[in-house]
């Protein structure tokens, strides 16, 4: 699953600590979800699209494919 976690942060001013402060994880959470290391949970998923004031749709980009 491929995100636009980094590019919505970047275009906010949101610095990876401060975005994972805000949903009680790890930077290294951040970093790897940015990077497609790591799938989030729903519940998290919802908590960062929520958190941009965007659907999970708009910042999580869901491929079959993959």
């Amino acid at each position: 699953m491929k995100n636009r976690i980094e590019e919505i942060r970047n275009q906010r001013g949101i610095r990876q600590e401060d975005l994972a402060r805000q949903m009680q994880v790890s930077r290294q959470t951040i970093s790897s979800l940015e990077n497609g290391r790591y799938n989030p949970s729903i519940l998290l998923a919802h908590r960062i699209a929520a958190y941009f004031g965007m659907t999970i749709e708009e910042v999580f980009i869901f491929d079959e494919e993959e």
